[in-house]
């Protein structure tokens, strides 16, 4: 019965993306389309918004003490939004101890390699294998005081230090080599090069030329690292279908996406030939009208280029901070369709293809912390693959991942109750500085999903959760 549901669920979403892009670029329907899924019955076991605060916040329970406590704080902190708008504003002024003590690393996978390492590790004892990591040093205000040869070998360390020996011990402990996700780098544009914001944002004349080059070239010297260490690693590992690690090129402001969008392409053509693994994906922002008229750009590029593309679907982080509304969905219902049919069409893409690795679109992260989006890609994708073993391998090229200590009980529910594996998280690391800086973003970006995700309910949840464990002592 689940499968047949899913099918049917899947046949839906194939019917319905022919017709996706015009409505949801204009605005013009009104078609939910997680409605659409559930009068189908593939909305199966998914849990209610209404479901109960017990079964939420079950992964409390695999959490230690300090970690429940630094929860508790953040709940205190997302009680409401005038409390949160005060911690925002705050927030800068606190000093840096306190935010290590009660909030960094929930957030955070530490200032050095040897850290993150030991993040990585503690995932895996949640059931999640692998991770994105994040440098986060970036120049996205036109900030000139950052080191790019410092950068570039971070980064680089971070594939071959971090990364890459964390992926091939978690393939080493699985029972399926395809069932680990790739470790991931992300590459933020505006921290490659001296300022870069401007450099991407005037990519295309002449005066600019050189400087962006620099940009491109910058980013080349860590995606050629990647790609060459996916080429060694499949001679070792010749079974395994998914990369072993994947740079993704981060998204950028609205305005400096036109730059970005051309960076990407450049690296697409370099180092994903059809016929192997992707090396390098990039980043669609599904609030944007553009996103799923480019997700289709994307794929007859790539065909005419006969190259692979890889790309990382997210809603979008710019929503509050865009100046030219023009560009955003008008509704976030259109939003949601948006990103849903994305999703959808890039999964369709992968496991229906006629050869390993020879699809247009090669690799997708499904990068949402809406519980309804990653169970219907679950759910599509157990729809599309549980009969067919070429395209249950396929299906590795697809991973579902959420920013570290976002969406826990999602991730959780997809793990204890799904069984699903391939699964990451996004991991920021690197200097205090800047990663407080990043946790200010993420405020500020996310401040609503974060209120949403947490609040009284998690403070109750966490109170609770200690209580039990001092009846038991």
């Amino acid at each position: 019965m689940l499968y047949r549901r899913a099918l049917l669920g899947s046949r839906v979403l194939a019917r319905t993306i022919k017709t996706s892009t015009s409505a949801a670029t204009t605005g013009a329907t009104n078609f939910e389309l997680p409605q659409r899924l559930e009068q189908h019955g593939m909305a199966i076991d998914m849990p209610h918004k209404d479901a109960s605060q017990a079964s939420k916040y079950d992964h409390l329970k695999g959490l230690s003490a300090s970690e429940l406590i630094n929860y508790g704080v953040i709940g205190m902190a997302t009680i409401n939004k005038p409390i949160l708008d005060l911690v925002i504003k705050i927030f800068p002024y606190v000093p840096m101890v306190f935010v290590k003590m009660f909030v960094y690393n929930l957030y955070c996978g530490g200032q050095t390699v040897e850290d993150v390492r030991k993040t990585g590790q503690r995932l895996k004892s949640r059931g999640i294998q692998n991770m994105m990591a994040s440098l986060t040093i970036e120049g996205c205000n036109g900030n000139d005081n950052i080191d790019i040869p410092f950068i570039l070998k971070e980064t680089n360390k971070s594939v071959d230090k971090m990364i890459v020996p964390h992926t091939l011990e978690m393939i080493k402990q699985a029972e399926n080599i395809n069932d680990v996700a790739p470790g991931y780098v992300a590459l933020k544009p505006t921290g490659m090069a001296e300022d870069a914001a401007n450099v991407l944002k005037n990519y295309n004349k002449p005066e600019y030329r050189e400087r962006f080059e620099k940009l491109v070239d910058n980013c080349r010297n860590v995606t050629s690292n990647i790609y060459k260490t996916n080429i060694d690693l499949l001679k070792k590992y010749p079974d395994r279908v998914a990369p072993f690690v994947v740079a993704v090129i981060d998204a950028e402001k609205h305005q400096l996406q036109q730059g970005v969008y051309e960076l990407q392409r450049r690296l697409f053509k370099e180092f994903n030939p059809k016929g192997k693994p992707v090396s390098v994906a990039g980043t669609i922002q599904m609030y944007l009208k553009e996103g799923l008229p480019l997700i289709e750009l994307e794929k007859k590029l790539a065909s005419e280029g006969n190259y692979r593309v890889g790309l990382k679907l997210v809603r979008g982080a710019y929503i509050h901070s865009e100046p030219d509304r023009n560009v955003i969905h008008d509704t976030k219902q259109n939003t949601d369709y948006a990103y849903d049919s994305g999703v959808a069409r890039c999964i369709q893409e992968i496991v229906n293809s006629n050869s390993l690795n020879g699809s247009d679109i090669g690799h997708l992260v499904v990068a949402s912390h809406s519980r309804e989006s990653q169970m219907q890609a679950t759910t599509l994708l157990d729809a599309l693959t549980h009969e067919d073993m070429s395209k249950y391998l396929q299906r590795s090229n697809v991973v579902l991942g959420q920013l570290l200590g976002m969406a826990d009980d999602v991730t959780h529910t997809l793990i204890t109750k799904y069984g699903v594996k391939n699964l990451i998280k996004y991991v920021p690391w690197g200097p205090s500085k800047e990663t407080k800086d990043y946790l200010l973003r993420r405020l500020e970006e996310n401040g609503d999903a974060v209120r949403a995700d947490n609040g009284w309910p998690l403070v109750m949840g966490v109170v609770k959760t200690l209580f039990q464990r001092i009846i038991r002592i």
